[in-house]
Order: C-alpha cells, then sequence, then structure tokens
C-alpha cells in the first residue's frame, strides 16, 4: 500500500487501476492527507457445482416427454405468455 496525491491519480488513472487490479491498494491524498483508498473488488466466489446434486428432486412422469393434449395446447398458446402475438395460435 502506497499514496499518492490526487494529482498524480488523475493523470495516471490507468495505470493505479492495473496495479489495483493485480491486489495493490494506493491511498489518494490531497494535500498530504488521505481522503479515498483505491482497493481491488472481491473476486465473486464461484459456486462448486456438484454433479448429481438434483438427484431426487427432479421427477419426470411416463409421459414428461409426449406432445401436449390439444387443450393444454391450447392453454400454453392463447395464454397471457403471448399477449398481442397473433403467430402462435393453434389454427394456423
Amino acid at each position: 500500500m502506497y499514496q499518492i496525491n490526487i494529482h498524480h491519480a488523475k493523470t495516471h488513472l490507468s495505470k493505479l487501476v492495473e496495479e489495483v487490479a493485480l491486489g495493490e491498494e494506493i491511498i489518494i491524498a490531497k494535500a498530504g492527507k488521505p481522503i479515498a483508498k483505491l482497493v481491488p473488488i472481491d473476486k465473486p466466489k464461484k459456486n462448486i457445482r456438484v454433479p448429481g446434486s438434483m438427484k431426487n428432486q427432479i421427477i419426470f412422469t411416463d409421459n414428461y416427454n409426449q406432445p401436449m393434449r390439444e387443450d393444454e395446447l391450447s392453454l400454453w398458446l392463447n395464454s397471457s405468455i403471448f399477449p398481442d402475438d397473433d403467430n402462435h395460435s393453434i389454427n394456423q
């Protein structure tokens, strides 16, 4: 961590941002008094995906990939999901 004056920070901002991205912390001072600190943003933690973590939580019925019945299809296509779109009618 080191301190620089505000004029130096304004004229070398790109270089300072690169340093901060590498982990450096920089204090910006005005008239020798610290007024701000440039610090790196914490890296988001990656969620570790575990294969099989949804086991027994998703259940498929025997007919899960069968075509919808006409009444189900009508409800799907004529619902508010397509409120102003006439291109999704069953009777095309």
